[in-house]
C-alpha cells in the first residue's frame, strides 16, 4: 500500500468456544484497491450478506474478499473508506463515473472536501459533513488541493416501483459491480 494511502487499522471481535469476547484480528484492513487513473483507492472494511446479519464466533473466510463490488451484497452492508486524491478530474470535471446503485449508503467526510454531483445540483462536503445518498444518479470529485477521505456505509435497498418507472431508463443503468466493471 502506498504511504500516501496507508490502509487503515482493523479491529475485529469475536468469541471464543466459551462465548468469551475476545479480539480475533487486529491490524491493516486485507482489501485495498487502487485506481490509479481516477486518483481513488478503495479501503473494504467489513460487509454482510443477508439479513439480519449472522454473528458466528469467528467468520469462515474473509468478508472484504466475497465481493469486491461497490454496492453490498443482496440484503447485506458493507462498510468502506474512500480517498480521492486530488487533481484527477475528467473533462466534465469528475473524479467517479456517474453511477447508481440500489442501495442507502452513508457518507462521512473525515478529512477534505468531496463535491458531490448530482442531475441537476452539486454540493461541498467537509470535514465532519454526512450525505445519505439515496439511489441517485450520481459522482463525486475532489476539486481540492488535499486528499478526501470519506467513509461510505452501505445498506442494500431496493427500489419503490413508482421511482423506478420514473427513472431515465428505468433501473437498466444500476451498478452491480466496480466503478470501471
Amino acid at each position: 500500500m502506498s504511504p500516501r494511502f496507508p490502509a487503515p487499522r482493523r479491529v475485529v471481535t469475536g468469541h471464543t468456544p466459551d462465548g468469551v469476547s475476545v479480539v480475533v484480528s487486529d491490524g491493516p484492513v486485507p482489501v485495498s484497491r487502487h485506481l490509479p487513473e481516477d486518483g481513488v483507492h478503495f479501503h473494504e472494511i467489513w460487509n454482510t450478506e443477508g439479513a439480519p446479519a449472522l454473528i458466528t464466533a469467528v467468520e469462515a473466510d474473509e468478508p472484504t474478499q466475497r465481493t469486491l463490488a461497490v454496492p453490498p451484497p443482496e440484503r447485506g452492508t458493507k462498510i468502506r473508506i474512500n480517498e480521492f486524491a486530488p487533481g484527477f478530474l475528467d473533462e466534465r470535471g469528475l473524479q467517479s463515473p456517474v453511477h447508481r446503485t440500489a442501495s442507502i449508503d452513508y457518507g462521512i467526510v473525515i478529512e477534505g472536501e468531496i463535491t458531490l454531483i448530482l442531475d441537476d445540483s452539486e454540493v461541498t462536503l467537509g470535514a465532519g459533513d454526512v450525505v445519505v445518498q439515496r439511489g441517485t444518479d450520481h459522482a463525486w470529485a475532489n476539486r481540492g488541493d488535499v486528499t478526501a477521505k470519506v467513509v461510505f456505509v452501505l445498506v442494500d435497498g431496493a427500489f419503490d416501483e413508482a421511482l423506478a418507472a420514473s427513472l431515465p431508463g428505468g433501473l437498466t443503468g444500476l451498478m452491480h459491480g466496480g466503478p470501471r466493471d
